[in-house]
């Protein structure tokens, strides 16, 4: 009862917890280097499935008549020379056909009224959704353009709100968040629609958000001499990921359950938006706690005033064997003495200094 009560405590928030994870960084870098790895053969092998609006081409959908099976339905595209057409049931009664662009085709309506003879129903029940290779193709630019301009702006913000090592743990987050989505995307062949692009915009910022409150948090407890000098940077970056934890924890899960009903119960659009959505804010909540900060702290441990504290420190704990104490219990000492010594420093600027007595001057003796 007491494990469930502190378990429950520590995820309220009223305790912080004592996990050590910069000491583990190379499990979590091993972690993510497995996910880039399959994502990457994902990409490579499989390969994105772009929707028309990338690739330009046409959309074709009606309802399915009775006795028509998508066999004769891919016969009958293949005497009208598309037999690279893709036929799909959606719903159990719906037809949709993903084929070359019927703009360029001289016999598009031939096509549709053979299509519409052969399932029984009439022409104007048939929807073309037509998109030519060229509007496809500046849309998949400006996709990427405007991709690599948030990146770019997010590390500009970043290296002038915090420090550019900061920037640089970041943009390797971000960049691990958008290739293990786009590997999901890529291994489960879902279709890459513009609303996937609004999911992985919005992803970033995401994950951008609950970077910037880690980093926030390490910057503010690394301006403290005393908490740095007991801990070393990397005590401090634990210590940092231990405090904002929880609130890291429950906001990806508040964000996380409104998508989940989304997924499960949105229609085909929302599905789409939804899954990417649900992948990256998960990714993003994980690389924010596993890898932005553990990157920081090898990038600023290369320092050389880092190193030399570290240096002392070890060779301190060897000369005070006895001294050695448990990670939280050395967090709460280092607290309170920063928190003593900054009460002294106020209360010592806060008092008055005695006004200096001057001496009368000495009378001069007359001769």
């Amino acid at each position: 009862m007491t494990t469930l009560h502190h378990a429950l405590e520590t995820y309220r928030g009223h305790t912080i917890p004592h996990f050590r994870f910069v000491e583990r960084r190379n499990t979590w870098f091993v972690f993510s280097g497995v996910l880039i790895v399959l994502s990457l053969i994902g990409l490579l092998l499989s390969g994105l499935n772009y929707s028309i609006d990338f690739e330009g081409g046409a959309k074709i959908q009606y309802p399915l008549g009775s006795g028509v099976t998508v066999e004769d339905i891919q016969s009958l595209l293949a005497d009208a020379g598309r037999q690279g057409a893709e036929v799909q049931i959606v719903s159990g009664d719906q037809i949709a056909i993903r084929t070359e662009s019927l703009a360029e085709a001289g016999d598009s309506d031939a096509l549709l009224r053979s299509l519409a003879d052969q399932s029984g129903i009439a022409v104007t029940d048939v929807s073309v959704e037509d998109i030519g290779p060229t509007f496809g193709a500046d849309v998949r630019r400006q996709a990427l353009t405007g991709l690599v301009v948030v990146l770019a702006a997010i590390s500009l913000y970043i290296s002038i709100r915090f420090e550019p090592k900061m920037a640089i743990g970041a943009m390797i987050a971000l960049v691990h968040d958008v290739v293990i989505t786009a590997g999901i995307y890529a291994l489960v062949g879902r279709e890459v629609t513009p609303e996937t692009v609004i999911a992985i915009l919005t992803i970033l910022g995401f994950s951008l958000y609950d970077t910037v409150v880690i980093y926030d948090k390490i910057k503010e407890n690394t301006e403290s001499s005393v908490l740095v000098a007991r801990l070393g940077y990397v005590g401090v970056v634990d210590l940092s990921l231990n405090q904002v934890l929880m609130r890291s924890v429950n906001t990806s899960l508040v964000v996380l359950l409104p998508i989940l009903s989304l997924l499960l119960f949105g229609g085909a659009t929302l599905k789409d938006f939804a899954f990417a959505m649900f992948v990256g804010v998960a990714i993003g909540a994980y690389s924010s706690i596993f890898l932005a900060a553990p990157l920081l702290a090898v990038l600023k441990m290369r320092e050389k005033r880092y190193q030399q504290m570290e240096a002392r420190r070890t060779a301190h704990r060897r000369g005070s064997p006895g001294e050695e104490a448990t990670p939280g219990a050395t967090a709460a000492t280092a607290l309170t003495s920063d928190a003593a010594a900054r009460s002294a420093t106020a209360r010592s600027s806060a008092r008055p200094r005695p006004k200096s007595k001057r001496r009368p001057p000495a009378k001069r003796k007359r001769r």
